[in-house]
């Protein structure tokens, strides 16, 4: 596993979607490869499972599902917890490319 710090310390965005397993995960993936092709290579999408993840998202403070982060440059820009659309998540990422 890539560790966080490597994921995140790079200069085009990064967002990430930490959710649990259970969630309506169809949807959201769905979602989230709706942003990746939008974005293509001017940014990264990650999902990362909170339950396998459980230290990095206890460090995070991460209480809700889904909880969706962009980072760049090793340094978080927005964070917000609920379900988001393709068309916002790509808008906000694109404001940091």
């Amino acid at each position: 596993m890539t560790k966080f710090g490597e994921l995140i310390n790079v200069e085009k965005p990064v967002l990430i979607d930490f959710y649990f397993d259970w969630d309506d995960e169809e949807n959201n993936l769905d979602t989230l490869k709706d942003v990746a092709a939008a974005l293509g290579d001017k940014a990264k999408v990650i999902k990362i499972d909170i339950q396998k993840n459980e230290i990095l998202a206890d460090t995070l403070r991460v209480k809700g599902n889904p909880t969706f982060m962009i980072y760049k440059n090793g340094e978080m820009k927005w964070r917000q917890t609920g379900e988001q659309d393709a068309n916002t998540l790509i808008g906000l990422v694109q404001e940091y490319v």
